[in-house]
C-alpha cells in the first residue's frame, strides 16, 4: 500500500510538472530567446536533450505490445524525474483526482504534445521562431488535454497572459502579451473553443520603445480602423508607457509611426493595462493603471475621434482605487463593459505572481466615473482548477450572450517563470454583481 501510494504521489507530481513544461514552453519560444543570457541558453539545450530522450520512451512505449499500462507507469515515473529538473516544482495535488485523470491520457497523445514541443525548440535554435509558433499550434489539442482539458476552461495551453478579445465578423481575435509569437500574440477562432495562432500582431515597434517589454494589448475599431493599445518601456527606462497602434484588419499586422508614448505618468510609477472602450454613440475612452502595490489607480479620459490622442481639453479621471482587503493595495487590469444601461469596470486585484490574485467588479455612472467596488469579494478567484486568474477581458459571442477571458497558473505551478494558458468562462452580466459561470466546451457552448 505505502508503495501503491508513493507511485501514486509520483504520477500527480508528473502531471503538474507535464502541466509546467507545457504551460512554460512559449516562454522559450520567444522571438529574443537568442539574447538570453549563456545560463538560459544552456538551461534549453538541457531540456532540448531531456525531451529527445522522453520522446524516445514514448515511442518505444507505443510500440510495446501486451504491457502498456504498466509502461505508461514506467513512463510517468521516468517523467516525474525528468521534468521536475525542467520545470523546477514538487507541487503536491489531489492524488485520486489526478490519479483518475492520468489513467484517460494515452501513449499517444503523450507521444503528440511531447513530438510538438521538441520541434519547437528545434526551430528556436535554428532561429526560426515562425515555425517554432507552428509546432507549438499544431499540438495546442493534445498539450491541453494534457493540461488537464476543457474542463476548467481551458482553451489555449500556451503562454497567453493579459488576453483581450474582440468578435470581428463571424471570427474572434484574441490578443496577448510578449511570447510564443513576438511583441504582440494574436490567435484566432470561430467556435471560442478551437484556436489557431496567426503570429505576431505588431512585428515592428516604433524607435523609442525596447524590446521585449510590451504588455497587455487591447483592441477596438474606431472610425473605421483598427486600433492596438499596449504598453512598453521606453528605450532607457523602466516606467513602463501606453503607445497605439493601428491597422485595417483586426489580425493585424500593426502599425506604430509615433514619435513618443500616448501616457506614460511617470510621477506615478508609470501607466500599463490600457483598455479601450467604446461607448455607444462612438465615443472612445482608454482606461489603464498606474503605480504599484499600495499605490495603485485605475484611469479612464476621453480619446480624440482618431484614436491616436487624447480628445483635447479632456483630462485623466481617477476611477477606481484598492479598498477591498482581498486587493491587497493593488488594482489594475480595467475593462470596461456596458450593458443593459449599466456600466461594470472589470478589474484584477492582488499579486499577480501568486495564487491569490483574482478579477473584482466596480459598478461606474459612466465612462469616467465616479466608480465603487462591487463586492467586497472576487467575481473570480483560485478554483475548479486555476490559481490566480486575471488580466480579464469580457466580450459578446454572436449570439449576444457575453464571456469572460482570462489567464491564469496551474495549480501546484504557481508563478514565474511558469506559463498561464487562455481561459474562458461564461459570465452573466444581468445581476447586480457580475456572476462567472461554465467554461466553453468542445463545441462552443457552456459546459455543465
Amino acid at each position: 500500500m505505502a508503495e501503491r501510494a508513493h507511485r501514486r504521489r509520483l504520477a500527480a507530481a508528473a502531471v503538474v510538472a507535464l502541466c509546467t513544461l507545457v504551460l512554460a514552453v512559449a516562454i522559450w519560444v520567444d522571438v529574443q530567446a537568442r539574447t538570453r543570457t549563456r545560463t538560459e541558453v544552456a538551461t534549453l539545450a538541457g531540456a532540448d536533450s531531456q525531451l529527445i530522450t522522453l520522446q524516445r520512451d514514448v515511442i518505444a512505449a507505443a510500440q510495446a505490445n501486451g504491457a502498456q499500462t504498466t509502461r505508461r507507469d514506467e513512463l510517468t515515473l521516468s517523467m516525474a524525474m525528468t521534468l521536475e529538473q525542467l520545470a523546477g516544482t514538487n507541487a503536491e495535488l489531489s492524488t485520486s483526482k489526478q490519479n483518475a485523470y492520468l489513467q484517460g491520457v494515452s501513449i499517444s497523445t503523450l507521444q503528440t504534445c511531447f513530438g510538438g514541443i521538441h520541434n519547437a525548440l528545434t526551430a528556436i535554435k535554428s532561429g526560426d521562431n515562425t515555425a517554432a509558433a507552428r509546432d507549438v499550434d499544431a499540438v495546442s489539442g493534445p498539450c491541453t488535454q494534457l493540461a488537464g482539458g476543457t474542463s476548467t476552461g481551458l482553451v489555449y495551453p500556451f503562454d497567453f497572459p493579459d488576453p483581450d478579445v474582440i468578435l470581428s465578423g463571424t471570427t474572434y481575435y484574441a490578443y496577448a502579451t510578449n511570447s510564443v509569437a513576438g511583441n504582440i500574440q494574436i490567435i484566432e477562432s470561430t467556435d471560442l473553443a478551437h484556436w489557431t495562432a496567426l503570429g505576431n500582431a505588431l512585428p515592428k515597434l516604433p524607435s523609442w520603445a525596447s524590446a521585449d517589454f510590451t504588455w497587455a494589448p487591447s483592441v477596438a475599431l474606431i472610425g473605421g480602423t483598427y486600433h492596438l493599445y499596449y504598453a512598453v518601456d521606453p528605450t532607457g527606462s523602466t516606467d513602463e508607457c501606453i503607445s497605439v497602434a493601428t491597422a485595417g484588419q483586426p489580425q493585424g499586422p500593426f502599425s506604430d509611426t509615433s514619435s513618443a508614448p500616448l501616457e506614460c505618468q511617470n510621477a506615478l510609477g508609470g501607466s500599463i493595462d490600457p483598455s479601450v472602450f467604446v461607448a455607444a454613440d462612438g465615443t472612445p475612452y482608454l482606461q489603464w493603471k498606474s503605480g504599484g502595490p499600495g499605490s495603485s489607480m485605475i484611469w479612464s479620459q476621453q480619446l480624440a475621434p482618431s484614436g491616436t490622442a487624447f480628445a483635447p481639453a479632456s483630462s485623466p479621471t481617477v476611477l477606481l482605487t484598492p479598498d477591498q482587503p482581498w486587493e491587497a493595495g493593488t488594482v489594475e487590469a480595467p475593462d470596461l463593459v456596458e450593458a443593459g444601461g449599466h456600466y461594470d469596470l472589470f478589474f484584477s486585484g492582488n499579486d499577480w505572481n501568486s495564487a491569490d490574485y483574482a478579477v473584482g467588479v466596480a459598478t461606474c455612472s459612466g465612462p469616467l466615473g465616479p466608480c465603487a467596488d462591487a463586492s467586497p469579494t472576487p467575481i473570480l478567484a483560485a478554483g475548479n482548477g486555476v490559481s490566480g486568474p486575471g488580466g480579464e477581458s469580457v466580450f459578446a459571442d454572436t449570439s449576444g450572450s457575453f464571456w469572460i477571458a482570462f489567464d491564469a497558473w496551474v495549480p501546484g505551478a504557481v508563478g514565474s517563470p511558469n506559463s498561464r494558458g487562455l481561459y474562458l468562462r461564461r459570465i452573466d452580466l444581468s445581476r447586480s454583481v457580475p456572476a462567472v459561470g461554465g467554461p466553453v466546451a468542445s463545441s462552443g457552448t457552456a459546459a455543465g
